[in-house]
């Protein structure tokens, strides 16, 4: 299997292809500005049936050794069976593996502030099985 695709945002990978409405849910959740002024996520999507059912630590493999991504995020079958479609987030830098879920309207904070070390992965783990939410 190829490698993911070095993207310029950071990447969210379908895993799961059982339901293309909740995919589509997941996807305008995540692209809808929040708070007053718009702030909205950069992110990629990869919407491949090649990575369907693919585990985190398989997926993690498959990033390249010379990525600069630091962090990944998952739309899995937790995503799209869980009324609030938390995507799983993972660590690919400080503590590979290390992962927690977070609701879509919460990704555009992560991954933007993630992507440019405003802040790191510990300020937004909330503990393994646990969701974020946002803060506040």
């Amino acid at each position: 299997m190829q490698p993911l695709p070095e993207t310029e945002d950071p990447l969210v990978v379908r895993t799961d292809f059982s339901d293309d409405a909740a995919w589509r849910a997941v996807v305008e959740a995540v692209r809808e500005p929040t708070g007053g002024d718009g702030f909205t996520a950069y992110v990629d999507l990869l919407d491949d049936p090649a990575y369907q059912g693919l585990s985190k630590d398989r997926l993690m493999e498959l990033v390249s050794e010379d990525s600069d991504h630091t962090f990944l995020m998952v739309v899995d079958d937790v995503a799209i069976s869980h009324p609030e479609h938390p995507l799983l987030v993972v660590d690919l830098y400080d503590e590979p593996g290390l992962a927690f879920r977070a609701v879509p309207r919460s990704i555009a904070a992560i991954a933007n502030n993630l992507s440019i070390a405003n802040m790191d992965f510990d300020d937004f783990f909330v503990g393994e099985g646990h969701i974020q939410r946002g803060f506040g």
